[in-house]
C-alpha cells in the first residue's frame, strides 16, 4: 500500500539520516521543505522532496494537502495514563490554600491514586487507560511512555504494568513501560522507608522482570521521598534485569538526582523545575536527555522548567505532558508546546525538536521516530490550513490537527 501527499504547504522535521538529537543552538534550527510531498509505503516512509522534484510515482492512494503542514507525530515520553479514577478534589483543595506537600501529608496525592488504583479490576482500568491513550492519539500523540507507581503493592504494580503491556498490543504506535515502585512510600511504610525499598528492589523488580513487563525504571528522587542515596540503590538494582534508568527529579528540590541519573546513564531525568549550575554542568555532554514537564508547573503554579538558560548553555531539551489525575491532567501535547513557548521562552522550532526527535531519544526510539526520514515509521500529522507552524504554540486553546497517521495508516 503507497500514499502519496502532494502539495504540502510545509513539511516540518525532515532530515537525510536520523540525528539522535538535537541541542544547544541546533534546537534553534527545525529542517523544512515548503510545497513538499510524502510518499508512504506500508508503514514506513518511502520518499519526500520538492513537489517540483516529484517523481513519476503510480501510488495507491494520493491525498492533496494544499495549504496543509505535515510534521511527525509529537513523542510523549513522561506520563501516567494508567491511573484508576480522578483526583479533582485535591485541585478545589489546592484552590483553597493547600500546598501539592500538605495534600500528600493528609494521604492524598499518590497515595489517593494508589488506593484507587488497588481497588480498581483489571478490565476496568483497561478501559479507563483506553481511553485516554486514544484521546491523546487523536491529538497528534503518536509514541509514548507508560509508567506504573500508582499501586505501591506488588500485585497493583503488575496490575498496572500488565494493562500497559495489554495497551502495546492493542495500539500501533510505540509503546514504553517503565517500572516506578518508587513512586512514594506508602502508609503501611510510612516509618519504614527502607523496608519498603528492600520489598521493591526484593519482591517486585524480579517479578517484574520475570514478566518482561518494563524496559525502564524510575523513581521519584525529592526531599520527603527517595535520597539520591535510595536512586542509586534502585537504579543498580535495575540495571541487574537489563532496565534502562529514568529519574524525576528536580522537581521541588535540587538534591543531587540529576547527578544521579548521569552517574548511571540514565537515558532521561525529568521534571527539572529547580535547577542548580552543578546540575546544568554535569548533564553537558552526557548521554542522558533533559525533559521539562511545562503542564505540571501550569496546573501546580510551580516554576517551570529553566529552557531558555539549559538550552543557551548547550544542553539538548525534549518535552512531555506527565499525563497524571494529580498533577498534570492532561496529555495534550500541544499545550506542552504552546505552554513551553509562552512560559519558558523557547523558540516554536525549539519545542517542535524538543517534542518529536529529542522526544525520542528520551523514549529510545531515535531510529525508527521523531522526524520526516525515509526508512522511518511513517507516524506523522497533518494541520488543518494554517498560516504557519508557529500558530500551533500561538493558538493555544485550538486544536490544528485535522489527522494523524500511526505506521502509515490514518487514525
Amino acid at each position: 500500500m503507497t500514499t502519496l501527499l502532494l502539495n504540502i504547504k510545509e513539511l516540518l522535521q525532515t532530515e537525510d539520516a536520523p540525528k539522535m538529537m538535537v541541542s544547544g543552538a541546533e534546537m534553534k534550527k527545525l529542517p523544512t521543505i515548503k510545497n513538499a510531498y510524502l510518499l508512504i509505503e506500508d508503514s514506513e516512509i518511502r520518499d519526500f522532496g520538492s513537489m517540483e522534484n516529484l517523481p513519476k510515482i503510480n501510488a495507491d492512494e494520493t491525498i492533496d494537502v494544499s495549504g496543509k503542514i505535515v510534521l511527525p507525530t509529537w513523542v510523549d515520553s513522561h506520563t501516567h495514563i494508567v491511573y484508576a479514577g480522578n483526583r479533582e478534589q485535591e485541585f478545589v483543595d489546592r484552590i483553597n490554600g493547600l500546598s501539592y506537600e500538605e495534600i500528600a501529608n493528609r494521604g492524598g496525592g499518590i497515595l489517593n491514586s494508589a488506593k484507587k488504583l488497588q481497588e480498581i479490576s483489571e478490565e476496568e482500568l483497561f478501559e479507563q487507560s483506553r481511553k485516554r491513550l486514544e484521546e491523546v492519539m487523536a491529538l497528534g500523540t503518536g509514541a509514548v511512555e507508560i509508567k506504573s507507581g500508582y499501586g505501591l503493592t506488588l500485585e497493583a504494580e503488575l496490575k498496572m504494568l500488565r494493562v500497559i503491556k495489554r495497551l502495546k498490543e492493542t495500539y500501533d504506535l510505540p509503546i514504553k513501560a517503565t517500572f516506578l515502585g518508587a513512586h512514594a512510600v506508602p502508609a503501611n511504610y510510612k516509618e519504614n522507608k527502607e523496608g519498603y525499598m528492600n520489598y521493591v528492589i526484593d519482591e517486585m523488580l524480579p517479578k517484574v522482570a520475570e514478566e518482561n513487563l518494563a524496559e525502564f525504571v524510575d523513581i521519584f528522587c525529592e526531599t520527603g521521598y527517595f535520597s539520591v542515596e535510595d536512586t542509586d540503590r534502585l537504579l543498580e538494582a535495575g540495571k541487574k534485569y537489563g532496565m534502562i534508568p529514568k529519574i524525576h527529579v528536580n522537581q521541588f528540590t535540587a538534591i543531587g538526582g540529576v547527578q544521579s541519573g548521569v552517574k548511571h546513564e540514565a537515558l532521561s531525568v525529568d521534571h527539572l523545575e529547580e535547577m542548580r549550575e552543578e546540575d546544568i554542568k554535569i548533564l553537558k555532554g552526557s548521554k542522558t536527555m533533559p525533559v521539562g514537564l511545562p503542564s505540571c508547573s501550569y496546573f501546580l503554579s510551580i516554576p517551570y522548567t529553566p529552557a531558555r538558560k539549559m538550552i543557551d548553555a548547550g544542553l539538548p531539551l525534549a518535552l512531555a505532558t506527565d499525563y497524571n489525575p494529580g498533577s498534570t491532567p492532561s496529555g495534550n501535547m500541544n499545550f506542552v508546546v504552546a505552554t513551553a513557548c509562552i512560559k519558558m521562552k523557547m523558540t516554536p522550532e525549539e519545542a517542535i525538536n524538543a517534542a518529536t526527535i529529542n522526544g525520542a531519544y528520551a523514549m529510545g526510539i531515535s531510529d525508527t521516530h521523531g522526524s520526516i526520514c525515509i526508512g522511518k515509521k511513517a507516524n506523522f500529522m497533518i494541520t488543518k490550513e494554517i498560516p504557519s507552524y508557529g500558530f500551533i504554540p500561538y493558538s493555544f486553546g485550538s486544536n490544528c490537527i485535522e489527522s494523524v497517521f500511526i505506521n502509515g495508516k490514518k487514525i
